[in-house]
């Protein structure tokens, strides 16, 4: 959530910022200007009538209360009293009007977020590896898993529906192999605490990073009514995580951080589930769109000086990844139109596909400055005395699973349709070097 004074202070340069990212509804900024004038002269007003109910009380201490002037002291300072509580009410409702539009407002572009309108327009800054030549005709995973007999789309489809899938055999124990990959070397290598999270959380988690209230319609809810009968209180909506992003980022809501500790990094692996709104007839073969897909991520939180190059390290362990399995891929600096809802600047990493003949992201890295800890009040202290400020937070993902698995059929197929795993994943595959077809 951006500051309200800096918004309001700023309005031309703030919608100047804003039309980078092609938002549309300029209205709200208008109104908002309105809203916090309104806003500031509720705050002249009531600090004036607090002063003036204060000196009308110290006024009548010294006053005779039998005395005519006593009265109409008293009288005056009742009606004072209810004007302040009418105000009182007035600034609680501007307030939480302001409140309201700030959440529908997304994040300002930062200064290095390249222009452009949109995905076409993302520059390429960066590769790694080669594309594999391969000297037939090159499947997809769809093709490759299911003669391979370790992806199982139909029985998914009978238990679930459509955009689901099952791993089996080989394939399940790849998944399995390839998280465990990544946390080992997130943790290890790149000083990443892992956590293990829930995949439920509440509304307040999920209005901390951004998500709600604006992209509800994208999210599985468990609404209300679950829970024992004799606790009520108990009782709220809970959400399915989209990314373990939320629960991991709000580890640490409301609280204040020892500056000391900083950057502080957390990993986790979490299912993840995502209703794909509005992408119905997009990416529907396989599984690189999916409701419910596996996700290592990661997370940091660090002083603000410190973002960019938070990011910069961030991306580069997502990378470390692709690098150690010798999978080819390409870093795109993500433009202003194409960046998330939260997100200040936005490194996507995309892992070729030969089988699809295309780059498909497999990680979004992203610094999201100080919006989502304004939004959940995950704050620092430089020095054990110091004025409380709002830390920035980044994520990526560290990386997608199931397109790391995808990637390794499509990259690492054979000629005769069996695919090699590459050396970096064999001793979690308990020496399995090649999946072939099972007869």
């Amino acid at each position: 959530m951006l500051e309200l004074r800096a918004v309001a202070g700023n309005i031309d340069e703030v919608r100047a910022q804003l039309a980078r990212r092609g938002f549309r509804d300029e209205a709200i900024l208008g109104v908002l200007a309105e809203r916090a004038a309104e806003r500031r002269g509720v705050i002249t007003e009531l600090e004036a009538l607090r002063a003036r109910r204060n000196e009308a009380g110290e006024a009548m201490a010294k006053l005779d209360k039998k005395s005519s002037e006593f009265g109409q002291r008293r009288d005056e300072l009742r009606a004072t009293s209810d004007t302040i509580k009418k105000l009182e009410t007035r600034h609680k409702t501007v307030e939480l009007s302001l409140e309201e539009m700030l959440l529908q407002i997304p994040n300002l572009p930062h200064a290095s977020t390249p222009d452009g309108k949109g995905e076409a327009d993302n520059p390429v800054v960066r590769s790694w590896g080669e594309k594999t030549e391969m000297a037939f005709a090159a499947k997809d995973h769809v093709d490759l898993g299911t003669a391979l007999g370790i992806i199982d789309f139909e029985r998914a489809a009978k238990v679930s529906g459509a955009r689901f899938s099952v791993l089996m055999g080989h394939g399940a124990r790849l998944e399995r192999a390839i998280m465990s990959f990544m946390l080992d070397l997130h943790t290890v290598e790149h000083g990443y605490t892992e956590v293990w999270s829930p995949v439920l959380v509440n509304g307040s988690a999920l209005r901390g990073t951004g998500q709600l209230p604006k992209f509800e319609k994208d999210l599985f809810k468990i609404a209300q009514g679950w829970g024992a009968a004799e606790d009520e209180s108990a009782r709220h909506d809970l959400y399915l995580i989209p990314t373990a992003e939320v629960p991991l980022t709000n580890l640490h809501a409301d609280e204040i951080l020892h500056g000391a500790n900083l950057p502080i990094a957390y990993t986790g692996y979490t299912a993840c589930f995502r209703s794909e709104a509005g992408s119905y007839g997009k990416d529907t073969r396989g599984m690189i769109r999916q409701h419910q897909f596996d996700k290592v991520e990661l997370v940091r939180f660090c002083r603000p000086e410190d973002g960019e190059r938070e990011l910069e390290l961030l991306t580069g362990h997502a990378e470390k990844v692709l690098q150690k399995l010798g999978l080819h891929y390409r870093v795109s600096a993500l433009c202003a139109a194409d960046i998330s809802f939260s997100s200040m600047k936005t490194y996507d990493i995309e892992v070729w596909l030969p089988g699809q003949n295309a780059f498909r992201e497999i990680s979004s890295c992203s610094w999201f400055g100080d919006f989502q800890a304004r939004r959940a009040q995950i704050r620092f202290r430089r020095d054990p005395k110091g004025k409380p400020e709002l830390v920035h937070t980044l994520n990526g993902s560290g990386l997608a699973i199931g397109r790391t698995l995808v990637a390794i059929l499509e990259q690492f197929q054979r000629p005769d349709g069996s695919v090699r795993i590459p050396e970096a994943l064999h001793s979690y595959m308990g020496g399995v070097s090649v999946i072939k077809a099972t007869t």
